[in-house]
């Protein structure tokens, strides 16, 4: 009997020291969400870069976009494949823009490089100027590489003629903060474009928090035509939801001259 006490003590001890000296299993930390952000006051534009260190490049970046598009150099530069494809208008409203999440299957290729389309949403007022000058709104189709590269083709936005490819997406805007949602409707982003598809180019960043660089920008050197009604419903939906141009600094910034 002492010995089953004995050699049940000892098994005690044993599991205790071992408990001491393994592996502790800590509880997971949760995940912080991202530092809210805005387009005027405290956390506005100017302070992106302060509000969280995630969003330091905000204010540290030397590629930043939007800028202002000014004495391109001209050059006669490889196409842009559109292989664009219609699309259910899986639409959102993320509290800083209207996004339509866009199928699977379309892309454009770049330098030899193929780039699907990831979504589209819209900014406005626009936010690159042309020689200074502001347009009433701006689309970003934005698309990703295959090893995570983006390249956006911005299409900067003018009062004229009703435009019936923007409708679907229009006339689903959604008024509050909501997540995707089928509007039950289809959308081809290749009926959004210009007929003549030369584009400014140079390297910059996303426009948005965390203003990440390294994206190929594409911006449409001919604007698109919307009517008032349809631009009105776009600036209706925010009070301006544009960052301010950044610098240019030493980036090539350059015009495809040859269609």
């Amino acid at each position: 009997m002492k010995n089953k006490i004995f050699l049940l003590g000892l098994i005690l001890i044993a599991s205790l020291i071992l408990g001491a000296c393994g592996p502790k299993i800590e509880a997971p930390q949760p995940v912080a969400a991202p530092a809210h952000w805005t387009y005027e006051g405290e956390e506005g534009p100017g302070n992106w870069g302060a509000i969280d260190p995630a969003y330091a490049t905000c204010g540290t970046g030397k590629s930043q976009s939007p800028i202002d598009i000014s004495a391109p150099g001209e050059k006669d530069l490889t196409n842009i494949s559109f292989h664009y494809q219609p699309s259910e208008v899986n639409i959102l409203n993320n509290g800083h823009t209207a996004q339509v999440n866009y199928d699977a299957g379309s892309y454009i290729e770049l330098d030899g490089v193929r780039y699907d389309v990831a979504q589209f949403h819209y900014h406005a007022p626009s936010e690159h100027t042309l020689n200074g000058k502001s347009f009433a709104a701006e689309l970003h189709i934005v698309h990703k590489s295959a090893d995570g590269k983006l390249a956006v083709v911005g299409l900067l936005l003018n009062e004229g003629a009703e435009n019936a490819a923007f409708a679907p997406f229009i006339n689903n805007l959604p008024a509050e903060k909501a997540d995707a949602k089928d509007a039950g409707v289809k959308i081809n982003a290749a009926d959004f474009l210009p007929a003549v598809q030369t584009t400014f180019r140079y390297s910059g960043s996303l426009t948005t928090p965390p203003c990440s660089e390294g994206v190929s920008w594409l911006v449409m050197t001919t604007p698109v035509e919307l009517s008032a009604a349809q631009l009105g419903a776009l600036e209706g939906l925010f009070e301006g939801n544009n960052r301010p141009v950044q610098a240019l600094n030493d980036r090539p910034l350059v015009e495809d001259i040859t269609p």
